[in-house]
């Protein structure tokens, strides 16, 4: 666990800290370390955010196929695929 050494002090709208403070007491956790975790997320540190982005980077720069919709067969084509003898 890193050492924590530097103090900030931050001002927030009563609707910001209501939310923190319900937030931490659902997860059993401190505002301070709600906090911490958002900063790493908006600033992705570590080696495994920049893993994260890339993943998404690269799903979508993906291509999508351009009718995800299979085709509809035709009556002709169903009864063929059926096996049964056309009247």
């Amino acid at each position: 666990m890193s050492s924590l050494s530097h103090r900030t002090q931050l001002l927030l709208d009563e609707e910001r800290h209501r939310r923190l403070e319900q937030e931490a007491r659902r997860q059993g956790r401190s505002v301070a370390s709600l906090i911490r975790e958002a900063i790493d997320m908006r600033l992705e540190l570590g080696v495994e955010a920049k893993h994260r982005r890339d993943a998404a980077t690269w799903m979508l720069a993906a291509s999508l196929p351009a009718d995800p919709e299979p085709a509809i067969e035709t009556e002709e084509e169903l009864i063929d695929s059926s096996g049964a003898d056309t009247p």
